[in-house]
Parts: C-alpha cells; structure tokens; sequence
C-alpha cells in the first residue's frame, strides 16, 4: 500500500477512493459560491514539448477557429443561468499556447464580460518564442494585466536535454520593456539533470533582472505518458537545490508566494490554481465547486461536438464527500504555505482544531509548521516534504487520470485511491 493510499484513508477518515463517473449536470449550481475564479484551456502547440503532460495538440488555423467559436458557445450555456452579473476573483487562459489565439482573445474576454466581473486581472501563459511586442500589444488591448512566460531554463544545455530550443532573449526582453504589464511571471524548472544551484540562481538573476516580478520554479516530474527520455534527479540532489534556491530568495528579499513561487515585494500575484472554487472552460478543463470536480474531455473533436449538440463537455464528475473535499481544500491552501482556521471555519462552517487539530498539532511538532498570530505558516522544512509528497500525489493521481482521459474521450469512470488509477 503506497504513501498517499495512507495519507488519504486516514484524512478522509474512509476507505473509499476518489470516484469519477460520468455524471452530467445541464446547469452548473454556482450563483451562491464566493472567491470563484475562471480558467480557459487553449490546447494549440507550434510544437509539442516532450516533458509537457498538459492537454495539447497541433496548431491549425480551421480548427483553431472551430474551438474558439465553441469556447464562446460554452461560455455563453454556463453564463446564461446567472440572474445578473457574477463577481469573480481572476480568468486565466493556460494551454498548450494561448497566444496562438491571439486574435480571439480579446472576443473570448468579451464573452466572458458579458456575465463576469474580474477582480484581480486577466493572465495568460507564454511561450517564449510569443513574447514579442506584436503579440503583447494584442493581449494588452484585450485586457490582459498578468502573463507567465514559459522559460524553463536561461541555459542553452538545459534546454537541449528537455527538447527545447535556445530562447532569443533580446527580443523577449526588449519586448517586455516595451509593452508593461502588472505581473510578469516566469517559470523556471529545477531539477533537470545537468542542473547545479549556480545555474539555477543564474536563471532567477536572469529573470528578475529583465521584466520578471513574479517567479515559479517547479520541480521535473517524469509523467508516465511524456515522451521524455530524461529522468529526475535524486531527492537528495532535488532537496538540496530546492533550499539553495530558497534561502537565495529569500536573502535577496523576494517573497515566497508558495511552495515554488517567488515574487518582489508588492507584486500582484500569479496564480492560476490557488483559488477555493474555479469554472473551467475548454477541453480538459476543470471546474471545482462546493461538493463537485467535473472535467472536460480531453479530445478537441469531441470538446467541439458535444458544443454543437448544447451540451455541456463534461466527460467524469467526481461528487466529494465533506471529507475529500476538505482534504482538497488543505492541499492547495498548503501549497501557498500558509493555512488561516478562520477560512476553513468560513468555506466549510466547521472548526480546523476539531477536524484537523491532531494533524497540524503533528506537523508542529515535526516542524513543518508553526502558528502566527492564529494563523499556520509553513516551514522551509516543512515546504520541502510538500514537495515530496505532492510528486507522489501527481504521480498517484493526476498522473492516471490524465492518461485515461487522453486515451478515450469518455471513460465510463475512473478510480483513484492513491495506489492506482483505474477504468
């Protein structure tokens, strides 16, 4: 029996696994949620990256219409059952490479204004080669006021080894220099073989030295079904670049946003998975709502059929129990390494000391945690062991689930009890 088998029986305090069936709601019951962001899944790739484990295929311009006219048409079938408009905290578009979309994107924000507010900003992820003041210029004009730039790594030799090709930072960076936006997010991987601490702070410099206010530094996981030969580095090895790297930030003053992101000081946040409740739209995306996780199909064909008949995409929905869905709620608020009880207490109207004291006055003692003036805040000790356990959970869980799901558009349901996935 793996790790995280243990880990989730003893949190959810049950033996039953996350199960996703293939349950579909016409309407989605989201009027009442709070702290709701929004999330648009643009699956198109000029190339596909062999380590990349996310929903993509090969760009075409016919088809990439086809899509955007059917995100438009999803959009439109959620928004439609709001009585008036709803006020949501963020919309991030992810990929694959939204920037291949440029030119819709400002009709997709449109959309999304007809029934949405945004609060904090509009984000988009880049891939290098996008970042030039054409396509900024164009993302700008559509609202855009955070972009995360997908670098890897500064270092021509690191590139290699994943498959990338060398990044003309002149262009990128005078790019950025010329079209400013709040948050320029770059990410960065660690633990590539090759990789030494110098090279990684010589990637951070980098970085925050040419436009950048906002790091993610994520570690290399080798997924099941990535078309990668490389593999991982020892945990010794990772553990000691993931404390060199942070106890460099944080010498040069940047903030830790979480388990792997760094920021300057009074920077606007990027983060496109922190946030209590999301909509997804697009193939592959999720939607988290109060007792629900629902997830798109994989498959653009079928994304865009299931459009065409008025339906909703959905694919498996998996129905949490109270349990499951706290044990998903302290996950991702430990991953922002801080843990606030008044939260838990306001999103689930129950005490964290009575639900989980026994557990984080563990974690104390182990020192992973320490309290703040009532609030958990995590340690550099305790940062690394989530770390290690959140390679475990994507390997036990998102892992499997992403494998089936980009095997058939439609399991009949899926299994996942932290020792195997399964149809």
């Amino acid at each position: 029996m793996k790790l995280t088998t243990i880990v989730q029986m003893w949190l959810t305090r049950s033996f039953s696994p996350f199960i996703f069936k293939p349950e579909y709601d016409s309407k989605l019951n989201y009027q009442h949620i709070d702290n709701l962001g929004l999330y648009i899944h643009i699956p198109f790739c000029n190339r596909i990256c062999s380590f990349c484990p996310y929903c993509k295929v090969m760009y075409e311009s016919e088809l990439a219409y086809h899509y955007k006219n059917a995100l438009i048409e999803e959009i439109n079938m959620v928004g439609k059952s709001l009585n008036s408009k709803k006020k949501v905290t963020s919309l991030y578009f992810g990929g694959g490479t939204p920037a291949l979309l440029a030119d819709y994107i400002e009709e997709l924000v449109t959309t999304v204004k007809k029934y949405y507010i945004i609060d904090e900003g509009i984000g988009v992820e880049l891939h290098p080669e996008n970042v030039n003041v054409e396509t900024l210029t164009k993302l700008k004009a559509a609202g855009v006021t955070k972009i995360s730039i997908g670098i890897q790594s500064f270092n021509k030799e690191t590139l290699v080894s994943i498959g990338r090709k060398e990044i003309n930072q002149n262009i990128m960076f005078e790019s950025l220099r010329q079209v400013p936006f709040e948050t320029v997010s770059m990410d960065l991987i660690f633990a590539i073989p090759g990789q030494t601490s110098a090279s990684l702070i010589e990637d951070i410099n980098i970085a925050f030295a040419n436009g950048a206010n906002h790091i993610a530094i994520y570690p290399f996981i080798q997924f099941s079904f990535a078309n990668n030969s490389v593999q991982p580095m020892s945990e010794k090895a990772k553990r000691k670049l993931l404390e060199d790297i942070t106890a460099y930030c944080q010498e040069q003053g940047y903030v830790r946003t979480s388990i792997w992101t760094f920021a300057k000081a009074d920077t606007v946040k990027y983060s496109s998975m922190t946030r209590d409740n999301f909509l997804g739209f697009g193939c592959s995306a999720t939607t988290l709502l109060t007792d629900q996780f629902k997830i798109n199909t994989f498959s653009v064909a079928e994304y865009i059929n299931r459009i065409k008949q008025n339906k909703l995409p959905t694919s498996l929905t998996l129905r949490f129990s109270l349990r499951q869905r706290m044990v998903y709620y302290l996950f991702w608020m430990a991953y922002t390494t801080k843990v606030d009880p008044k939260d838990f207490r306001k999103f689930f109207g129950k005490s964290l000391k009575r639900e989980y004291g026994l557990e984080f006055f563990v974690c104390r003692i182990l020192g992973f945690l320490k309290k703040e003036n009532g609030v958990y805040r995590m340690t550099t000790k305790g940062a690394y062991y989530y770390h290690y356990f959140e390679q475990f959970y994507t390997l036990a869980y998102i892992d499997k689930m992403w494998h089936v799901m980009s095997k058939k558009a439609f399991p009949e349901r899926i299994y996942l009890d932290g020792d195997r996935g399964r149809v």
